[in-house]
């Protein structure tokens, strides 16, 4: 997959994300990016949704917040199915593909004659570092 040509926006709203520890909401990357010009919600929002387009960012809707795509040169599976481990503790966020987690769910849905659109699994916890193993 080639790299997409971002906007101003974009590229700065995914360089936010890209040095973020952990992942952001909208209102801290507007927050992270007034310096550059950004004054409104929209603006991030609509950087946003392009970058999910192209696939380089994902939205964790339990936190309502963004994070990097690890693995954006990869078309593994359109992303179909993105996994993350999220630490409650320090908020790690790790993403992960499983292949037979994946065909689970497609066998799943097709027997049940129902066309998922998006399909995101989120596992709350604790990593190993925060856990101490």
């Amino acid at each position: 997959m080639a790299t997409p040509q971002l906007t101003r926006n974009q590229a700065l709203v995914f360089q936010a994300l890209e040095s973020a520890d952990a992942p952001l909401s909208a209102y801290t990357i507007l927050d992270k990016l007034r310096e550059h010009g950004f004054r409104a919600p929209l603006q991030v929002y609509r950087a946003l949704e392009k970058l999910l387009e192209f696939g380089l960012v994902h939205r964790l809707e339990s936190l309502n917040a963004f994070v990097v795509c690890s693995h954006p040169k990869h078309d593994c599976c359109s992303h179909g199915t993105v996994a993350f481990a999220i630490c409650e503790r320090c908020g790690l966020v790790q993403e992960f593909h499983d292949h037979a987690i994946e065909h689970q769910l497609q066998d799943w849905t097709k027997g049940r004659g129902f066309k998922a659109e998006k399909t995101t699994i989120e596992i709350k916890g604790v990593c190993a570092n925060c856990a101490g193993l």
